[in-house]
């Protein structure tokens, strides 16, 4: 009897040193250590009953503009980010709500597919459930793309809402420079800011919703193109209380109107400054100043803008009064500059062979190129009569009179058989989004672009220098009867060809722009 009560008395000390120690779990009836655990629950009961993502939303809208791709982020700037990116994956993160509440482990989008027009996450986060209890848990968010258009593409489909316009102009015949000028606004991105562009008759207007956009293209336009630009501005509304106004901005950028291949008269006195280059004299290149060149002597200058503006000069000749001739014999001098040789040459009009023997004698910079029998455009000065204050005063003048030549040679002529405006090439250029006129082009306007166009294109495949300040694109290749048909073409067209290697995909420079 006394061993019963003795062991009866040790019974509730060895249970009050295990209560110590451990305890049961309430749930589960584990035994944990009651020193640590708090509401008497195990890990795993823990993570069973507590869920630390609760209050955390995990369904949420994402808008985007399809106009220029960029995402609303809060409360009102849109941002652009490309899909699962750092940047969209940090404004999905600020969308939802509770998320600062919790520590945030780790975050990675969940693939889904691209029409679905979903965009899933999955977040592993830590909270501390109880004192000394950290739970981990992970889940997914899901997230709904929804359109809304940005105010910058609104105003773009809406009139009247620009704030700057910078109209661009050339007193000239054809389209060439604002064809050339279109391809290095392309390749720089230039236009990225302008919410519309219009073409004119004898320009092209660029319309910005801010005036630091259209300043910072009138500054593009002047580091590519010689040009002045003149600036005003008009009161739109003033409120009386605050003496807040607003204005609109409009800038007028007129070119230089001298093109490559023109035939231009100096001012006697201007050519003398520019190292006595001789008063006629041919341009051959158009960049932030004009490049002549005497096609006599291979001497060349340059006329800077601010020097062209003070004493201005017109071309008293252009492409469109190029004449065909037939090299009948060359000789080379031996004197070569870069790329133009020195060499006497002795053509005659294409249209004169079999009517007349008359022939011209004169010295061309294109020694390196022409051979007898080839074609070859230029112009003609011997009886023609040219309507220009400078020439005048050269023709009148006893220093340069007896210098005048008969005709000066300008480019080889390509003759191509079955060239038409609509012929395929294996190379394409990109062209501008332009708004279109209320009132279509009359026929012989249409006409006269599509020439522009066209004599355009010959430029850039005759002259390697002037591809490299643009980009060229390959061309989609279309049916076979259609390649058969190009290579046919190819073999009766005499014109250079472009080497595949200097074209360019279209998605290369999609990658290229993604990586800017």
């Amino acid at each position: 009897m006394s061993m019963d009560l003795d062991s009866v008395s040790m019974a509730p000390a060895a249970q009050r040193e295990v209560t110590n120690a451990t305890i049961l779990c309430c749930n589960c009836g584990a035994p944990i250590d009651g020193t640590v655990s708090a509401g008497a629950l195990c890990y795993d009961c823990i993570k069973l009953t507590i869920d630390v993502s609760q209050g955390i939303q995990r369904e949420g809208t994402l808008h985007q503009c399809r106009d220029c791709d960029r995402w609303l982020s809060p409360p009102n700037q849109w941002v652009v980010a490309q899909p699962e990116s750092r940047e969209l994956l940090a404004l999905c993160l600020r969308k939802l709500r509770g998320l600062n509440k919790v520590r945030i482990i780790d975050a990675s989008f969940i693939w889904t597919e691209p029409h679905s027009r979903r965009i899933k996450l999955k977040l592993t986060i830590q909270q501390e459930a109880f004192q000394g209890t950290i739970l981990q848990q992970t889940f997914e968010v899901e997230f709904v793309q929804a359109n809304q258009q940005c105010p910058d593409c609104q105003k773009s489909f809406t009139h009247n809402t620009w704030r700057a316009v910078v109209q661009v102009r050339q007193k000239v015949q054809h389209k060439r420079t604002f064809l050339y000028l279109e391809q290095l606004i392309l390749k720089h991105g230039a236009h990225r800011d302008a919410i519309n562009i219009k073409e004119i008759h004898d320009g092209i207007d660029f319309f910005f919703s801010a005036r630091n956009h259209a300043e910072k293209f009138v500054d593009f336009l002047g580091s590519v193109v010689p040009m002045k630009s003149k600036k005003s501005q008009e009161l739109i509304s003033m409120n009386v209380h605050t003496s807040e106004k607003t204005y609109k901005f409009a800038f007028s950028c007129e070119i230089v109107p001298i093109c490559k291949d023109d035939l231009v008269a100096l001012p006697i006195k201007l050519a003398k400054q520019i190292g006595n280059l001789f008063p006629l004299a041919l341009c051959y290149r158009v960049g932030t100043a004009v490049n002549l060149l005497d096609p006599n002597t291979l001497q060349t200058a340059e006329v800077a803008t601010p020097i062209y503006w003070r004493a201005p000069f017109t071309p008293i000749a252009d492409i469109p009064q190029l004449v065909e001739f037939i090299v009948m014999d060359i000789e080379i001098t031996g004197l070569t500059k870069g790329r133009f040789v020195l060499a006497d040459c002795t053509v005659a009009r294409a249209a004169d062979l079999g009517v007349n023997d008359t022939t011209y004698f004169c010295r061309t910079h294109l020694g390196a190129l022409l051979n007898p029998g080839d074609s070859v455009m230029g112009y003609l000065l011997a009886g023609t009569q040219f309507n220009n204050t400078e020439f005048e005063e050269i023709e009148n003048s006893k220093t340069y009179k007896s210098a005048i030549p008969d005709v000066v040679l300008v480019k080889k002529h390509y003759p191509r058989r079955k060239k038409a405006a609509g012929q395929k090439r294996n190379w394409k250029l990109k062209r501008m989004a332009k708004e279109e006129s209320e009132m279509l082009p009359r026929k012989q306007d249409q006409e006269r672009l599509e020439r522009d166009f066209e004599l355009f294109l010959r430029d850039v495949e005759e002259d390697e220098e002037l591809r490299q300040t643009m980009q060229l694109y390959k061309a989609q290749q279309e049916a076979n009867a259609n390649d058969m048909e190009m290579e046919t073409d190819d073999e009766d067209d005499e014109g250079p060809q472009i080497p595949m290697d200097q074209l360019l995909d279209e998605f290369e420079e999609m990658n290229m722009h993604d990586a800017e």
